[in-house]
């Protein structure tokens, strides 16, 4: 019988059994999301603050806040905020306008290691001579 209680409480420890292994899981799914949840606090702050100041005048639609918030959640810290850097470099008076949506996957030749590749710099569909 002492050899059955000292098992399950090695199972214990090791978080084999009980609420152990789910609350190390909990733990870890959260720290994987602060990075994500930062960033969204930012663009947040930016949208209900500096915004407002500088007026709501985006070319885009979804507005570049809009849309960095959905690249960040959508597809993580990283990703989303190449994304988003990419989206507000085309932002200005000579580049493109219209609806330009978050892509639903990443693009098949981006590797966290080069991570340019996340974003798209220019309009498509624009001339190589132009953007």
């Amino acid at each position: 019988m002492a050899g059955r209680e000292t098992a399950d409480r090695e199972k214990a420890g090791r978080g084999e059994a009980g609420q152990g292994g789910a609350a190390a899981g909990g733990l870890i799914a959260g720290a994987r999301r602060l990075p994500r949840q930062a960033l969204r606090v930012l663009i947040l702050g930016y949208r209900y603050t500096l915004s407002s100041i500088m007026g709501r005048q985006c070319r885009y639609l979804p507005t570049c806040s809009e849309y960095a918030e959905e690249a960040v959640m959508r597809h993580g810290a990283l990703a989303g905020g190449v994304m988003a850097t990419a989206r507000i470099c085309r932002c200005h008076p000579w580049g493109g306008h219209g609806y330009d949506p978050v892509p639903r996957c990443l693009p098949a030749d981006a590797r966290w290691f080069r991570p340019w590749r996340y974003g798209v710099w220019r309009m498509p569909g624009a001339p190589e001579g132009e953007g």
